[in-house]
């Protein structure tokens, strides 16, 4: 990677957090806007890392079921074409292997709340599968116990 593309790297991953600090701020609007914006400049084509983690959040941001659907699934889309000579720049490949969970989890989710449990129950035995690749800390723990809420949820209904 050239340092060029360091920096482009670095500022689109800065740009992604500070709109994903104004979203768990409660400015989901704002948040949506960056999000749009840098959707925009990074393209439905652009570096897969970087749609992985813009669609990631801009599924969090969004208020309608299947539009938060259809950005859950852009983000998994985008994670599975990221090659691991790519993630090796980043030291990342340990980071997305923690991801899948988070990712299946969020399908599973909208699913959920579009009335669809079949798809849901794909998606949550997936996030199962996948929290293996989650470390014994506060986000695998995290990730892990809201698998099990909706185990819950998906079983009650």
């Amino acid at each position: 990677m050239t340092e060029q593309q360091q920096v482009s790297d670095d500022g689109v991953m800065t740009r992604i957090g500070q709109a994903t600090m104004l979203l768990h701020g409660g400015d989901r609007e704002e948040a949506r806007n960056r999000f749009g914006d840098l959707w925009a400049q990074i393209g439905p084509d652009g570096e897969p890392l970087h749609r992985c983690t813009l669609a990631h959040y801009m599924a969090d941001a969004q208020d309608d079921p299947d539009v938060e659907l259809a950005w859950d699934l852009r983000a998994l889309l985008a994670a599975e074409e990221i090659g691991e000579e790519r993630l090796a720049e980043h030291g990342s490949a340990v980071a997305l292997r923690a991801l899948y969970p988070s990712l299946h989890l969020n399908l599973a989710a909208d699913y959920l709340k579009l009335q669809r449990p079949d798809a849901a129950r794909v998606h949550l035995d997936r996030a199962r599968t996948a929290s293996d690749a989650l470390d014994d800390d506060g986000y695998g723990n995290g990730v892990r116990a809201a698998i099990e809420r909706l185990e819950v949820r998906l079983r009650a209904r």
